[in-house]
């Protein structure tokens, strides 16, 4: 059985899964899909052509899938698509895309913390974090287990490779590369997330030759292309320093230096 406040605005054309809780002054547009064992707690706000999986909770003042701020919006039907299992603190934005047909994506299991904004397009994998106040300007990727501190802001068509992490109030403008640290205004790639790949459940070993892999990119002088030749000359053939050489060599704006 649902449990719906009686102060809930809720359009007839939205679909509303079992089991969800939806409290005070909560607002649901004609086009959500809202999966099972979903919580509202009060004031949230579903617009949009917006779907939900399951068992997400989300907290007062959030908005999600209303249409995008990009000025280049001219109309037509855009999309927000959102897992299971994520958690949406107070106040936290997510926008619909721009362009007829696309999507801003969020996958499963993420824990979105207050105040936070996810631009038009973005797509956010599994499991990141990103504390209050990060943003994320439009056509970001976010992949899995990344963390994004408080304050931090990420520039428009940025990659965040998987379990990177990016230090509070950072601006970041190229890249950061999976499995590394970056911190400070430009931020700058400053180590390996050595916690979080202990957290993750990374052999010694890997680490290692993920900390040999950073040191050839970043602090021996040489040009990316040789770097990344010598990384797959000298070190190990881990598939993690493959995502990594893999994630150096498709990047678009460069990575952070």
């Amino acid at each position: 059985m649902n449990s719906i406040h009686p102060s809930a605005v809720i359009h007839p054309g939205a679909r509303i899964g079992a089991d969800c809780e939806i409290g005070p002054y909560c607002v649901i547009g004609p086009h959500v899909e809202l999966g099972d064992g979903c919580r509202l707690h009060s004031h949230v706000v579903l617009d949009g052509h917006t779907r939900l999986g399951r068992d997400n909770e989300i907290f007062p003042f959030a908005i999600l899938g209303k249409q995008t701020q990009d000025l280049k919006w001219k109309g037509g039907v855009t999309r927000v698509e959102i897992g299971a299992g994520n958690t949406f603190r107070e106040c936290v934005t997510v926008h619909s895309a721009t362009h007829d047909g696309d999507a801003t994506v969020v996958g499963d299991h993420n824990h979105i913390l207050a105040y936070c904004h996810i631009a038009h397009d973005c797509r956010l994998g599994n499991r990141i974090i990103m504390s209050s106040y990060a943003g994320l300007a439009g056509h970001v990727i976010v992949d899995d287990h990344a963390v994004i501190a408080g304050y931090a802001a990420v520039h428009q068509f940025c990659r965040i490779g998987k379990l990177a992490m990016i230090g509070g109030y950072s601006k970041v403008r190229q890249d950061v590369p999976p499995f590394m640290l970056a911190d400070g205004s430009p931020a700058e790639t400053v180590t390996i997330n050595k916690v979080g790949l202990e957290r993750a459940g990374l052999s010694d070993d890997t680490i290692n030759a993920l900390r040999a892999a950073y040191k050839l990119l970043f602090r021996e002088g040489l040009t990316i292309s040789n770097a990344l030749v010598r990384i797959e000359q000298e070190l190990p053939p881990l598939p993690e320093l493959q995502h990594l050489v893999q994630f150096v060599r498709a990047s678009e704006r460069g990575i952070s230096k």
